[in-house]
């Protein structure tokens, strides 16, 4: 693993070439973060694989993550690996709902389905996929799963139904309704004091 000096090294390096485009560089954790603007990804990627001295031609993955109250919501992180630098760089994007991050597929072919599974769990889209479709999630599936803002229970649970012979949706169902517990009713509690509670009173 690079050390911190050698990171700082690479983050001016990469400063001195990319210049404006990067909004922001920093070093936690033994990793080097850098965030770009989503126009410039494809771009940066593209120097950050072919520079003869960085050569982060390793791609690791890219995922999402989910900031509700932010107005661009969502952060799509994408890792990549030196093996001549012995370092791993992090380069971040920031999205919304509606507008898409270019992919990055025709740099790293390897970003396919990372790409299709941020699509899929968090909603985010890439303009210029070549296939750009749920990968984990079932058809017909609504949501995105790894939203802060999806439901725990989701929206439909799945069974068999040996009548039709086949699996079928149906909406969720609570099957217990919201319940307020009595602890000091000798029906719901117990009627002697817990090891700890006395220190309450």
């Amino acid at each position: 693993m690079a050390d911190t000096e050698s990171l700082a090294d690479i983050a001016s390096h990469i400063a001195g070439h990319l210049g404006e485009r990067v909004e922001e560089s920093v070093i936690a954790y033994g990793e080097l973060t850098i965030t770009v603007d989503p126009v410039d990804i494809v771009q940066t990627l593209r120097f950050l694989r072919d520079d003869a001295r960085l050569q982060f031609v390793c791609f690791i993955d890219v995922c999402g993550v989910d900031y509700p109250a932010r107005r661009r919501r969502f952060d799509v992180v994408y890792h990549l690996l030196s093996p001549r630098q012995n370092a791993r760089i992090r380069v971040k994007v920031q999205a919304d709902e509606n507008t898409a991050v270019p992919s990055v597929t025709e740099v790293f072919p390897g970003a396919d389905w990372f790409e299709r599974e941020a699509y899929d769990l968090y909603g985010i889209l890439f303009s210029g996929h070549p296939d750009l479709r749920r990968i984990l999630t079932d058809y017909g599936f609504r949501g995105h799963p790894l939203r802060k803002d999806f439901p725990l229970t989701g929206f439909v649970e799945v069974r068999y139904d040996n009548e039709q012979a086949r699996v079928v949706y149906e909406p969720v169902k609570l099957q217990q309704e919201f319940r307020s517990f009595d602890f000091l009713s000798p029906w719901e509690g117990p009627d002697y004091v817990l090891p700890g509670d006395e220190k309450a009173s």
